[in-house]
């Protein structure tokens, strides 16, 4: 069994024209280290670069996709990495406002480690440090983002500047960014690097990825996995590619595995002893699976939600990951392996002794048994108008086995990682660190782009539909009549609420929700969709969901379906408590005292999502059947 990160595309691309300009040949250079996709917005500050682009777009040595706005382009940029796109994301914006723009989605790539660069316009340089139109430093915004920032003076820079950007993005896996002036980008470029003083002469080769740590380390690893006798396994995006050598590793220790939601797609979530996301929007599975270990093995994952690993003093950790400064950043570790993570899980296996006993295993299958009664109690409570979660979930009868998957921020997360179970060959991704809303319709662009005969599904709230969705639709209708599989599935989650945010206030705070903050207006998400040349269909009835994906995975054009939810389906931590439940009631209880309207169903949902699972999950431990 293989489960990896889609594989990065080999279109045919043409050979890029020579360079003329200095924009050209920082399309030229970029493409040595192969980058040939390209997201943005034009603009006059960049626009000799953008002319380079357009030259080779022409010359099918390119491709560039026009978004709505500059944030799409850098967030697009990180997703094409993501999907397998392309080795570096790549985005172009304009100086000034375009440059502001670009930064979240750029923070994106800074903090969930994916190496993109961005291209970056600014004032001709005469005019510099005069306040001109749009001139605002780019070289001083950029330096928190970006590990490399460079501001180029002159033509002879184009060759070190790129490589340099280039393999820092690739090492570190971050941010670079080259700011182009407008004056220069469109200068006569200088293919050769002179021969003097003060010059450098670079490489566009990548360097070699890090292989397995020292046997010594390894062997010191092997001695504490070994003395477990309740081995739990984290494992994040970083062990994309690593499946067979993770499934080994957990097999030979009789593991139980939870996964970080960047994760997700690295194990199938259907194994008895993988216990699915862990955290705040995970499993009780996985949160039973680290309350009770022993042993904890984490690979490649910094999943920053300390509560949630196994209580200090009670475990002793292995840490493997690609970057010896995020080991032992969350939990203590005793040995700290720095490699990739398949060539080390690989060399520790034969280190490892397997277990004879399953009773550990057994343990754990038992709580996944309990968590798929408690998701299915969940899934077929009642709601008014119809139960997100059930949405949400309706979706796995009908995900295609190369199905794609963009999820943006907010409760449409907590659905996604509790109810939607990835196979082998099916890939998800969000904003997993900076956990932005607006990502998600960005991603889905580059998911297609990157893999245009592959069917995506993108799962949005309707804040984030508001937000930037709505624009990107119109990209989306520009674009599709392109790809080879037309189908771009956008799912909103329409609930007229900022719901996530609205119940942190009612649950942290004890307040009552202002409708000016976290109101939303019901926007006719399908109609827009139509009116787009696209397709769409508003459910309303929960007995319409099951038709609604079937329409929708089967159109020939990309799908809206806009789902009227229950704003007061709440989201209940995985570990669920009979305390917990009450203080879900006890703050219901505090907003009502400050006059919450909602109260009331709020509480009816709340007791329905808390009280009838957990007893369902009673009635499924002692065998009998579970009912709502």
């Amino acid at each position: 069994m293989t489960q990896t990160r889609p594989q990065q595309s080999t279109g045919q691309w043409a050979d890029v024209p020579e360079p003329k300009t200095v924009g050209d040949h920082v399309v030229e250079r970029l493409a040595r280290w192969g980058v040939r996709r390209y997201y943005g917005y034009p603009g006059d500050g960049v626009g000799g670069v953008m002319a380079g682009v357009s030259r080779a777009r022409r010359a099918g040595a390119a491709q560039l996709v026009q978004v709505r706005h500059e944030e799409t382009a850098a967030f697009a940029a990180v997703a094409d990495v993501k999907y397998g796109g392309s080795p570096i994301g790549a985005c172009v914006v304009t100086g000034g406002p375009g440059a502001v723009h670009a930064l979240n989605g750029l923070y994106d790539a800074k903090l969930d480690r994916v190496p993109v660069v961005a291209l970056v316009g600014q004032t001709a340089t005469p005019a510099l440090g005069t306040r001109f139109y749009q001139e605002v430093d780019a070289k001083a915004l950029y330096e928190d983002v970006a590990d490399y920032v460079i501001q180029l003076s002159s033509a002879d820079q184009v060759i070190h500047a790129v490589d340099q950007a280039c393999r820092t993005a690739l090492a570190h896996r971050t941010v670079c960014a080259i700011i182009v002036p407008s004056d220069l980008g469109s200068e006569d470029a200088v293919l050769e690097t002179p021969v003097a003083h003060g010059y450098s002469h670079t490489s566009s080769v990548p360097s070699t990825d890090p292989g397995a740590p020292p046997q010594a380390a390894l062997r010191e690893a092997a001695a504490v996995l070994n003395a477990g006798e309740r081995v739990a396994v984290l494992a994040g995006v970083g062990a994309a590619g690593a499946t067979a050598e993770l499934t080994a590793v957990a097999d030979a220790l009789g593991a139980g595995v939870a996964k970080a939601l960047l994760g997700k797609h690295v194990l199938d979530d259907r194994l008895p002893w993988v216990t699915g996301a862990i955290g705040l929007l995970g499993t009780r599975a996985s949160y039973e699976l680290m309350q009770h270990c022993d042993t904890l093995l984490v690979v490649g994952s910094s999943m920053p939600y300390g509560e949630y690993y196994p209580p200090p003093g009670q475990a002793r950790s292995v840490q493997v990951d690609l970057d010896g400064a995020a080991c032992g950043l969350r939990t203590p570790t005793e040995v700290n392996l720095v490699g990739d993570a398949a060539e080390t899980l690989a060399a520790l296996l034969p280190l490892l002794h397997p277990r004879g006993d399953g009773a550990w295993r057994e343990r754990i299958a038992t709580w996944k048994g309990d968590d798929d009664a408690v998701r299915d109690a969940r899934c077929a409570a009642s709601a008014d108008p119809v139960n997100p979660e059930a949405v949400v979930r309706g979706l796995q009868a009908h995900l295609p086995d190369d199905a794609l998957l963009a999820v943006d921020c907010g409760t449409a997360t907590a659905w996604y990682a509790r109810d939607v179970d990835l196979r082998p060959g099916q890939f998800g991704s969000l904003s997993g660190l900076l956990l932005s809303m607006g990502g998600a319709l960005p991603y889905s662009l580059a998911a297609k782009t990157a893999h245009p005969h592959r069917p995506v599904v993108a799962l949005v709230g309707d804040g984030a539909m508001q937000m930037n969705g709505v624009n990107e639709l119109i990209t989306v209708a520009k674009e599709w009549q392109g790809w080879d599989d037309p189908r771009l599935v956008v799912l909103v989650l329409n609930n007229r609420d900022l719901s996530f945010e609205t119940w942190e206030v009612r649950a942290e705070l004890g307040e009552v929700p202002d409708p000016a903050s976290q109101s939303l207006p019901d926007v006719p998400y399908a109609q827009w969709a139509q009116l787009l040349g696209l397709a769409g269909t508003r459910v309303e009835r929960p007995e319409d969901v099951d038709a609604a994906w079937a329409a929708a995975l089967s159109a020939d054009r990309p799908f809206v379906i806009d789902a009227v939810v229950d704003p007061s389906t709440p989201i209940i931590p995985p570990h669920v408590s009979a305390e917990q439940a009450l203080g879900t009631v006890e703050s219901g209880l505090r907003s009502a005292l400050h006059g919450d309207e909602q109260v009331p169903g709020l509480v009816r949902q709340g007791l329905r999502q808390v009280v009838a699972p957990v007893l369902s999950a009673v009635r499924h431990r002692a065998g009998g059947r579970s009912e709502d």
